[in-house]
């Protein structure tokens, strides 16, 4: 049986021919949907799989081939990179250590109200480029579409910011070769792992994860013996820095309450900065082997890393640096101002920055890679959906949507900009750009899981057997959607401080709010949309057929119980 659902051309078939109308009941086949409604609630759990046509609604030909290892791998390791190990510094700088560890507490709320909303959809409907499907299944086309596009240019461009910052990082050893050099060398390697194969690039991700997580935890433990008085110059430094200068920094001189919140303020886009990329792991929900039970425990994880990494992480470098010291913000080299490096070298430690240095260049690298794998699979996903020229839904032989992959990768020319001088400009809106993009898609993905669960209770399913049941929500994405507003329309609240007015520095941060509406308005006008009501929602189709998915077994061994809860 197919269905074709307007212009969405949503088509799917059922296993059992027999099986009536998709808009009707999974549990109550054969009886009258009317009559039965008021009184009996569906169960998802009886619903026959369904087996969605490849190219159609969100389901593509990409294959299952990303194991337990590699989802969990890329879930923790994926929002690592040089945001948190030296964007964190110029946060610390302008908001002081207090300042900065509550903008990364409120972001990280958000972040998990949006994790737990995509690990329940995602759970459910385990499609290629989840978010612009969703956002076009449960609210509007055209909303898909939209966020199908600043989704992808935040992803494409920061493929070129990340090698830019990696090549920068190679300097710290050598200047004499032209950093266009090292560009090069990087965007082949990069290439070549997102064309040769799913299994491949997940393979890499475990193995650039692995390093930064080790890294990092060493850098905690480090970090606290430090402040504790256990480096070379036996100074035990406990919380002297909140003290002298300070727990906040008065923005810009600013006397009084005032200057101390807007320091606090203007440090909420680095902190969106580093969070962005948390929420990539979903999107590998379409090449997972085991969605079910891999998507949710990635999703778990989520809380933890957030807590540990960003949250823990943001409180020993305010704690060992002082966030007036110069190299935060007045460094020539770019790896120079990351606070860990500042750390181990204001302790007189010999080694280990050039260790932390070489840890921040995988970082970028990984980074920059996995933004590839993210561009690509959701333009592919446009494409599935008839929002993106049909010529990226083609797939090689191994399920690599060859097209959509290349042309992410043209993205990285842009990393040449940074090889002239006189370029920072034209490199700021991109970084502007692809930061406001992300926040636009927590927005919205936040959004799309609202109308997901209204949908759910008018048309009476039973929510509690869902596959996987997000937590403190809805409340968790009307804060994330509250928070994301609020940034966007503040962000560029310092450029009209101190009759500092530039038209170049109000573009740079407002850029980003017409690039996700224009869009919006021109595909609406054009084909006519409206929101879905949402007894019309499809809830259905792209489920995955249990028999799609590999059962992998269980360990026996206490090591193995140990190496499974890890990962």
């Amino acid at each position: 049986m197919s269905y074709n659902n307007n212009k969405s051309q949503q088509i799917f078939q059922y296993e059992d021919s027999s099986r009536p109308d998709p808009g009707r009941s999974a549990s109550l086949v054969g009886s009258d949907v009317a009559s039965s409604k008021a009184s009996t609630k569906l169960d998802l759990s009886g619903a026959k799989p369904l087996s969605p046509l490849p190219g159609s609604s969100g389901v593509g030909e990409t294959k299952r081939k990303l194991s337990s290892r590699h989802i969990s791998m890329i879930g923790i390791g994926g929002g690592i990179g040089t945001g948190l190990f030296v964007g964190s510094g110029n946060a610390l700088a302008t908001a002081g250590p207090a300042g900065v560890l509550m903008a990364y507490i409120i972001i990280g709320m958000a972040v998990f109200g949006v994790m737990e909303a995509l690990a329940e959809m995602s759970t459910l409907i385990p499609v290629a480029g989840s978010f612009t499907h969703f956002a076009a299944r449960f609210v509007d086309p055209a909303l898909g579409f939209t966020l199908g596009a600043n989704y992808y240019y935040c992803y494409a461009i920061g493929f070129a910011s990340e090698l830019s910052a990696a090549s920068s990082v190679i300097q710290y050893w050598n200047q004499d070769i032209n950093v266009a050099v090292w560009i090069s060398i990087m965007f082949v390697v990069a290439a070549v792992l997102n064309l040769v194969g799913v299994r491949i690039y997940g393979e890499s991700e475990v193995v650039t994860s692995m390093i930064k997580v080790l890294a990092f935890v060493g850098l905690i433990i480090l970090g606290v013996v430090l402040d504790l008085g256990g480096g070379p110059t036996r100074d035990r430094i406990g919380f002297r820095y909140w003290k002298d200068p300070g727990a906040f920094n008065q923005f810009e001189g600013i006397a009084g309450a005032k200057g101390r919140f807007l320091g606090f303020f203007s440090a909420f886009i680095n902190a969106a900065f580093t969070y962005v990329g948390t929420e990539t792991v979903v999107l590998a929900a379409g090449e997972a082997s085991n969605p079910t039970k891999q998507i949710p425990r990635a999703a778990r994880r989520v809380l933890w890393r957030i807590i540990f990494f960003y949250i823990l992480g943001i409180l020993v470098i305010g704690l060992l640096v002082p966030f007036n010291e110069p190299r935060l913000t007045n460094s020539d080299l770019y790896s120079a101002k990351s606070p860990f490096v500042i750390a181990i070298d204001r302790a007189g430690i010999k080694v280990l920055p050039h260790i932390v240095n070489a840890v921040i260049l995988v970082s970028a690298f990984s980074a920059g890679s996995s933004y590839v794998y993210v561009a690509s699979r959701t333009l592919y996903s446009m494409a599935l959906d008839r929002r993106a020229p049909g010529l990226f839904r083609k797939v090689n032989r191994f399920g690599i949507p060859v097209p959509a992959v290349i042309l992410s990768l043209a993205f990285g020319a842009f990393s040449y900009l940074g090889v002239s001088k006189g370029s920072g400009t034209a490199f700021l809106w991109l970084s502007s750009l692809s930061t406001v993009a992300g926040l636009f898609a927590w927005a919205t993905i936040s959004f799309s899981y609202i109308r997901f669960r209204w949908a759910l209770d008018a048309q009476g399913y039973d929510v509690s057997t869902l596959p996987y049941r997000a937590k403190l929500q809805p409340y968790g994405s009307w804060f994330s959607i509250a928070t994301c507003s609020i940034i966007i329309l503040f962000s560029g609240w310092s450029t009209f401080l101190n009759g500092d007015f530039t038209a170049t520095s109000f573009v740079t941060s407002y850029i980003g709010i017409p690039l996700f509406f224009i869009p919006l308005v021109g595909w609406k006008l054009w084909h006519k949309t409206k929101m879905i009501p949402l007894s019309e929602i499809d809830l259905d189709s792209g489920k995955l057929d249990p028999s799609e998915e590999r059962i992998e077994p269980e360990p026996t061994t206490i090591i193995g119980k140990f190496v499974a809860w890890i990962f």
